[in-house]
This record gives structure tokens, sequence and C-alpha cells, in this order.
């Protein structure tokens, strides 16, 4: 990596700690620089904005996201075995990269108004529709239930898992693997198909 590539990264993990702390719009150009050690004016050399620096963030960790989404589904499992795997994806990115995490859920609104907003709109499309899919095969298929719409359930188990970053610390014995294990029981089996007998 190169000191330029070293310093960009330096400035997108600073910027995003402090964007997920304070809010996007809360937050200077010139914090960001005294962040990093730098002029305001010097930022400006490897960012041309503070908007392409959230740019950045999202689209980046989006792209991360979704190459997650797609092995899981390039693999031989069951909807409720997607499903788990989806949710185990998530929150370990979120471990990963909490910051930018917070910002994609807390900061859509500032987002939306980005002239960038396109890409991020896009890959925003296919995590939703990955979830999508997979729970209307499940559906289909008879694993999940038909009475609550695949839409509200989404939105449910999405608030669950990306939301979990607000308060959930590693703490040795309950890992990330394990919150995953214990949010898919709760959603999932609440949203098993009943047995006709």
């Amino acid at each position: 990596m190169t000191s330029q590539e070293s310093r960009r990264t330096e400035i997108l993990r600073a910027s995003a700690a402090l964007f997920a702390r304070q809010g996007v719009a809360s937050t200077t150009v010139r914090q960001i620089a005294a962040e990093v050690g730098m002029l305001s004016g010097s930022l400006f050399h490897h960012f041309p904005s503070k908007d392409a620096i959230v740019n950045e963030i999202v689209t980046d960790y989006l792209a991360v996201l979704l190459r997650s989404y797609r092995e899981v589904m390039t693999r031989d499992l069951s909807a409720r075995g997607r499903l788990e795997a989806l949710i185990t994806a998530s929150l370990r990115i979120a471990e990963a990269d909490p910051h930018s995490t917070m910002i994609y859920q807390n900061e859509m609104s500032y987002i939306r108004d980005l002239p960038q907003y396109e890409a991020v709109r896009d890959a925003a499309v296919e995590v939703q529709g990955t979830w999508l899919a997979v729970i209307g095969a499940g559906r289909d298929d008879g694993t999940f239930r038909k009475d609550i719409e695949p839409g509200v359930f989404y939105r449910l188990i999405r608030d669950a898992v990306w939301l979990a970053v607000r308060w959930y610390r590693p703490d040795g014995s309950y890992t990330v693997d394990r919150l995953a294990a214990d949010c898919a029981s709760v959603f999932l089996d609440g949203y098993a198909a009943f047995d006709d007998d």
C-alpha cells in the first residue's frame, strides 16, 4: 500500500468513527482533518468533499456485505440455512466494521441526498432482494409461514440484526456466532410454518 493509499484509509477510518459517533451532518472537515493530524485544506488532496468520504465508506461497506451475501447464495443450503447464514454474515460484518454499519443504518436520509446515491441505492436494493428471495423460497417450499408478509418479516429481522451494533459487545463467551444463532432461533422458530396436525 502506498503512503497515499495509507493516508486515504486513515482518513476513511477516522471519518467513519466521527460520523458514527456524532452524525455526518454534525461532523466537519476540520474535525476529520484534526483527527488524522492534517490541515483541513490538505484533506482535499485525498477527497474532493466530505460527501465523497461518506459515499466511499458506504459503498465499500455495501460491497463487502454483498460479496458475503453472494457467497451465501452459492452454497447448497435450505431456506432456513440461508437465512441463518445471512444473519451470521451480517453480524460478522457489523462486528468487523461497526462504524460503517451504524452510518448505513442511521444516515440514510443524508446518504439519499448524495450525488452518487444511485450506486448506494442499487446495492441496497440487491441486499434487500437477497433477503426477500430467500424468504420467498422458504414460503414457497413450506418452511416459512405465509400469514406474515415477507417485507414485514425482512424489516423486523433486518433491524434486529443490524441495530445490534448499538448494544452488542463481544465479551469472550458470547461470540458473534452465538448471537447469530440466538437471533436465528428467535426469528426463524417463530417464522417456521405450523404443522397441520
